[in-house]
């Protein structure tokens, strides 16, 4: 982990930089503008972080007071394994700070968090055109081989 970085829960108190952060990452995947998720959904899934009956967490990365990077991760039941399984459904560093340790650090905290709730498997996805996320992403995990189908309503 790079020197003066710590990983830890999102508290209430950092929800502008949260916010931020968030407001990238989804700008990243082209949910802005007139794409933009609804105020609701990002209202919701901030109440989330803080709802002790809710399976969805959230880490940031910090230094010197400031958040750099956050993951957000879920705890789910399987068909296929008694103990539960976790989803790293969002991460993303702030442009200032990529290449500098912050995402491995966040995911390797994200394991930390699913050993520790007895979980055997941390998966996640990405788009098939995000190259340079791709390429640390194959140093911490083994790609599974699975696509992703969907259909939206």
């Amino acid at each position: 982990m790079p020197p003066g970085l710590s990983i830890r829960f999102v508290t209430r108190q950092d929800y502008g930089q949260w916010r931020r952060l968030w407001d990238g990452y989804n700008a990243f995947y082209g949910r802005s503008g007139p794409t933009a998720l609804s105020s609701e959904i990002t209202r919701m899934t901030w109440s989330r972080f803080f709802d002790a009956y809710e399976p969805v967490h959230a880490l940031v990365a910090e230094s010197s007071s400031q958040l750099l990077g956050l993951t957000h991760y879920l705890f789910h039941r399987s068909t296929i394994s008694i103990a539960p399984v976790c989803y790293l459904q969002d991460l993303f560093t702030g442009e200032s700070a990529r290449g500098q340790g912050v995402g491995r650090a966040l995911i390797n905290a994200v394991y930390e968090q699913a050993k520790l709730a007895g979980s055997n498997r941390v998966y996640w996805q990405t788009q098939e055109t995000n190259h340079t996320a791709m390429q640390l992403y194959d140093k911490l995990a083994e790609r599974s081989g699975f696509l992703v189908y969907r259909k939206l309503f």
